[in-house]
């Protein structure tokens, strides 16, 4: 995952992804004695700035440049937030870590790094990985987390637009790195993004691993939340068609997952779809997973509904997705 940073400042950015002239965090001079003001967790950043329609989604409250280079960022993690269990347990939901690298993604991007607020964001892949020791407990109100976030592997256009980065993060609570994530995205503009899905434009078709019977089949049955590891019905992504897992969300209008419309199956969807499947795969043996990787090949689309395969071995599952006779997302997770 790691990759060496683009060396050429462009368009008024440094190496390390400076904006050039920027100030330092505390907004006011340079030097040694400038004095840094502690990272604020009493606001969001924009919405918008995170893709996010609903600021109840926002975790973001505060990215700046760091010291020595990169950026620092506070994340707020509710209790409340919907994808939390309520079966007594007292940690955040893993997902929390990828959404909040999600919206670093996003954020740092155009903050930063010039990139057009209408340009499409599209992931290639993530990982994320936690230390059970050091991971905060889930109490009343709010979790600080603060993050250190790295960014390397920036590309360019011809234009010396940047068209695509990696981040790092490290996640730490009251002092503690208790997780680390990272992964790597693409941006499009509209000409481009239209493009690229002009050419997924095959995933229409019926599945060749399973082809369909002309009778009607049966619908789909989705798992009862319980063995799934979430808190209703309403958060299953996962549905059986005999011995065949499908993805298809229970509720369009879930306000975790489907915050805002989108052209194709969002990516934390696939990865929640995934870890539903290493749970009823291993008849619940393999609940929480405390690390994960996803590589992303091709656009999922709604329909038809992909195919989730699912093979548990030990403390690890691996997992594929498959649309149209195509692999469109592969990955493994790993559990305590």
């Amino acid at each position: 995952m790691n990759a060496s940073v683009d060396g050429v400042a462009v368009g008024g950015v440094s190496a390390s992804g400076t904006p050039a002239g920027d100030t330092p965090p505390d907004g006011g001079p340079r030097g040694r004695s400038a004095r840094v003001r502690p990272l604020s967790w009493s606001r969001t950043v924009p919405r918008e700035l995170v893709h996010r329609d609903s600021v109840a989604e926002v975790l973001l409250t505060d990215v700046r440049r760091a010291r020595g280079g990169g950026f620092e960022a506070a994340a707020s993690w509710p209790r409340s937030h919907p994808t939390f269990p309520r079966d007594g347990a007292d940690l955040h939901s893993p997902l929390m870590i990828v959404e909040t690298l999600r919206q670093l993604g996003i954020y740092v991007p155009l903050r930063y790094f010039g990139v057009a607020p209408s340009d499409r964001l599209v992931i290639t892949d993530l990982y994320f990985e936690t230390d059970p020791r050091g991971e905060p407990v889930a109490r009343s109100g709010a979790t600080r987390v603060d993050c250190r976030v790295l960014v390397g592997g920036v590309r360019r256009g011809p234009g010396g637009e940047v068209t695509g980065l990696r981040l790092q993060v490290s996640f730490r609570a009251g002092g503690v790195v208790f997780a680390r994530a990272g992964g790597g995205s693409r941006f499009l503009d509209a000409e481009r993004y239209a493009a690229v899905r002009a050419g997924g434009a095959r995933t229409g078709e019926p599945a060749r691993e399973t082809p369909r019977a002309p009778a009607p089949a049966p619908r789909p049955v989705r798992p009862a939340a319980h063995r799934l590891g979430v808190n209703g019905a309403h958060d299953v992504m996962i549905a059986a068609d005999g011995a065949t897992l499908l993805v298809e969300p229970a509720d369009p209008r879930h306000p975790y997952f489907f915050d805002h419309a989108t052209d194709h199956l969002p990516g934390m969807i696939v990865l929640e779809a995934a870890r539903q499947a290493a749970a009823l795969a291993s008849g619940g043996r393999l609940m929480r997973p405390t690390a994960g990787r996803l590589k992303t090949a091709r656009f999922i689309e709604y329909a038809p509904p992909a195919r989730v395969l699912c093979v548990p071995h030990h403390t690890t599952c691996v997992f594929r997705f498959l649309q149209g006779g195509e692999q469109k997302a592969f990955g493994a997770l790993r559990y305590q």
